[in-house]
């Protein structure tokens, strides 16, 4: 082996001894196919490789170390001491954190479910980090399977069917040219024509059932259709209600928000303008921000939202008396 290639080796062969800890000489023969003789050789030169310090000259804190028993008897290499890598920038515990986390939510799109590459680069990151990671678990969604089968129709542009339960509790059949997914935190949504409606809807997949892909193409595509950057479309048939929640929990909000409505300050909270496909629509909502949103108007929205809370408190009285 030349010179030149001798050092790519040695260059290729110590980050490779660094991620994995421990590996038999064995191992990075197979990985490396080179002679066992030959990773020996690089190893002992490793063991002899360093930064010299301040004063120019190796001190031994300024070289490489293995472990040499385990080298020698075992023929297992593991590297003891490592100089001049650490001095590289790495990612604080809470950036791996969030790496992972982001690698975990890929993994969890059904064309890449329990994809080994992305596992790999997870293990990669947590070592790597300046300190261990904070433990994250990104849920999986529960619409995998129906998220499967849109995604192939809308990569073929191909119409699909299913029954569907509206936010009014309605189950209802639709025909749609599926024209995009989406997702808002574990939600995924469907945005497509709906032949029934003559209209852009957006559809959650968790209320789907049922979707079947036909073999008849969508009447019209992506690009023959203008889809705004928002998820929620206030263009159809949706009903404005005025809520008023404190300035730091607007954003909470997200996709509910009415595009260019004005958010009106009353002292220390705002009022602003957010827009549901019917007033059951807005239980959710609601629900999800107890205590920092109240609504303002219509009347009939802030009766319904009144009523659905005492029959939830009713419900915890009967059970309590029971």
């Amino acid at each position: 082996m030349h010179a030149q290639d001798k050092l790519a080796f040695l260059l290729a062969l110590v980050p490779y001894l660094l991620d994995r800890d421990r590996v038999s000489v064995a191992d990075a023969a197979q990985h490396f196919q080179v002679g066992e003789e030959q990773v020996r050789e690089a190893v002992r030169l490793i063991a002899v490789s360093g930064v010299p310090g301040e004063t120019s000259q190796y001190q031994h804190g300024d070289l490489f170390d293995i472990a040499w028993d385990d080298f020698e008897q075992s023929d297992e290499i593991q590297i003891t001491h490592k100089v001049a890598l650490d001095d590289s920038p790495r990612f604080s515990a809470r950036e791996a954190a969030a790496l992972i986390a982001g690698l975990q939510y890929l993994q969890a799109v059904p064309e890449t479910l329990d994809s080994a590459v992305h596992s790999s680069l997870m293990a990669k990151l947590a070592r790597g980090a300046s300190e261990e990671p904070s433990q994250v678990a990104v849920a999986r969604s529960e619409a995998n399977g129906s998220l499967a089968a849109i995604r192939s129709a809308v990569a073929a542009g191909l119409r699909i069917e299913f029954d569907y339960v509206s936010s009014r509790g309605d189950r209802e059949h639709r025909v749609v040219d599926p024209l995009r997914i989406d997702s808002n935190n574990e939600d995924w949504y469907l945005r497509g024509w709906d032949h029934s409606r003559q209209g852009i809807r957006t559809f959650r997949l968790d209320r789907m059932s049922a979707p079947t892909v036909t073999d008849i193409a969508n009447l019209y595509s992506p690009g023959d259709l203008a889809l705004s950057d928002t998820l929620f479309d206030g263009s159809g048939e949706t009903l404005g209600v005025v809520l008023e929640v404190h300035p730091a929990a607007v954003s909470l909000l997200g996709e509910y928000l009415a595009e260019g409505e004005p958010q009106v300050k009353r002292g220390a909270l705002v009022q602003t303008t957010v827009r549901v496909a019917h007033i059951h629509g807005l239980k959710r909502l609601i629900a999800s921000l107890p205590g920092v949103v109240r609504v303002i108007d219509p009347p009939e929205a802030r009766a319904a939202v009144h009523d659905w809370a005492t029959e939830a408190l009713a419900a915890y009285d009967d059970e309590t008396s029971g």
